[in-house]
């Protein structure tokens, strides 16, 4: 991590990059563990309920409740997995998260053709209703979402160094890439196909009625429960490089992580309580993807690359690759800037009608 991101950029400039992967993997991991809590407990959305998988099965209890389950699965899974000092320790939990991804795809897929056969879906709106500056602005809050989604460098040199064949992690790197695009734009293309204009921030959330398929309750159960199980995998490897960075930032020369058991337990603790307490109090995984997307996001993928090719340490950029720096550059401040305005907009608009309400 330092080779790549330290020594080209500089100290300080190395300092600002961890910072990001400090602040982006946290509000990653909140927004996972408020699906998780969502998919469990259920949630509330424009005045609706939606059950989660224990109230469904159980009725509404205090064990049941969001607050209570988020903690016994930090207590019960994020934390044994989150003591793993090497990476490749959780390469058998990271195949089955993705396992259970295509899974979950394959079963929402499936739903959607059988009710596509069966006539029962209508036709999507292919295109958002744009009647004003306003609601042009807000094509912008997807920016932050899109660019999260694909952010994944902070692992990319703590998996390289691990490799005993170094060569392999283009190859890897592609296949992950290839892998997500595949994921993501098929769970779009058929959620969206399948609830329209009634699908909500946290898709998931939808399957909790009638599908109006045979096996409903069983597929939604399946579709929520495979998913929610791949995120509490998917923790795991996010959080190894969240601490690595935090312990970087704060103890730049205090040695290898791995070695201290005190500095370990100490980030580790504070860190999963802070991502526990983020998910029980922030309302929406959309304010939090929206605010650490046009944020820490985009200075991960687009402004510290773009930075380091300006600078050029090793002399190989050509004038062709400094100008798209310069673009790209230029092109994530407005697009994100824009998001960060509109997405604001609406939350202080929300604030202001509620007291009224």
């Amino acid at each position: 991590m330092e080779g790549s991101w330290g020594m080209p950029l500089g100290r300080w400039e190395g300092c600002c990059c961890r910072f990001a992967f400090v602040i982006n993997n946290i509000g990653v991991l909140v927004v996972y563990m408020i699906i998780i809590g969502d998919v469990i407990s259920g949630t509330s959305s424009s005045g609706v309920h939606h059950s989660g998988i224990m109230e469904g099965w159980f009725g509404v209890h205090w064990w049941n409740g969001r607050a209570f389950v988020l903690l016994v699965t930090t207590l019960v899974i994020f934390a044994p997995l989150a003591c793993f000092k090497r990476i490749d320790s959780l390469s058998f939990t990271s195949a089955l998260s993705v396992a259970l991804a295509v899974i979950f795809v394959i079963i929402t897929a499936g739903i959607t053709i059988v009710k596509l056969i069966n006539g029962s879906i209508g036709s999507p709106k292919l295109f958002p209703d744009v009647s004003g500056f306003a609601s042009f602005w807000n094509l912008f809050t997807v920016v932050p979402i899109l660019v999260t989604a694909y952010i994944c460098h902070y692992n990319v040199h703590t998996i390289d160094n691990e490799l005993e064949d170094s060569t392999q992690i283009q190859s890897i790197v592609r296949a992950s890439l290839g892998l997500c695009s595949t994921v993501y734009i098929t769970t779009s293309f058929f959620g969206f196909l399948l609830f329209g204009e009634s699908t909500l921030d946290d898709v998931l959330a939808n399957f909790d009625s009638n599908l109006g398929i045979p096996y409903s309750s069983i597929l939604n159960d399946a579709v929520r429960v495979s998913y929610a199980i791949h995120l509490m995998l998917v923790f795991p490897i996010i959080f190894y490089a969240l601490r690595l960075n935090l312990d970087n930032l704060l103890f730049p020369s205090g040695g290898p992580l791995a070695l201290n058991n005190c500095r370990f337990a100490s980030i580790t603790v504070v860190l999963i309580s802070l991502i526990y307490m983020g998910a029980n109090f922030i309302p929406s995984i959309w304010d939090a993807f929206q605010f650490t997307g046009a944020t820490a996001a985009v200075c991960i993928g687009f402004i510290f690359p773009a930075a380091i090719t300006l600078k050029d340490p090793h002399g190989i950029a050509t004038k062709w690759d400094k100008i798209l720096s310069i673009f790209m550059i230029v092109l994530a401040v407005i697009s994100n800037a824009i998001a960060i305005y509109s997405d604001a907009n609406s939350i202080f608009k929300k604030s202001e009608v509620s007291p009224r309400a």
